[in-house]
């Protein structure tokens, strides 16, 4: 078992910064694939940034690229997000997930490739 927490979330204008952190507990943390999804009121759950274990392959939501980072400690067991100029269309619940793979640079970026979830943390951009 993978426990996952995160935290970071919040209240912020359209153009501000958040960084969302994910703290994992439980397992290795580096034999994980790691990624950050959200889901907005009525919508489903959508792919935003993913990880490999080692951090040096990263894949990313066109809705998002050149705006949001992905990146992880393993030492500290921890994935981040860090997301600049935000938008209204940025609210959402985020989620991370962690993905068991024997490949060190492979990614995910369905949620069905994951094995674990977070409860999520809510992100809402006023305009």
């Amino acid at each position: 078992q993978v426990q996952l927490v995160e935290s970071g979330g919040g209240l912020v204008q359209a153009g501000g910064s958040l960084r969302l952190s994910c703290a994992a507990s439980g397992r290795t943390f580096s034999n994980y694939a790691m990624g950050w999804f959200r889901q907005a009121p009525g919508k489903e759950r959508e792919f935003v940034a993913a990880i490999s274990r080692s951090g040096g392959s990263t894949s990313y939501a066109d809705s998002v690229k050149g705006r949001f980072t992905i990146f992880r400690d393993n030492a500290k067991n921890t994935v981040y997000l860090q997301m600049n100029s935000l938008k209204p269309e940025d609210t959402a619940v985020y989620y991370c997930a962690a993905g068991r793979t024997g490949y060190i640079e492979r990614y995910y970026s369905q949620t069905n490739e994951y094995d674990y979830w977070g409860q999520g943390t809510q992100v809402t951009v006023s305009s």
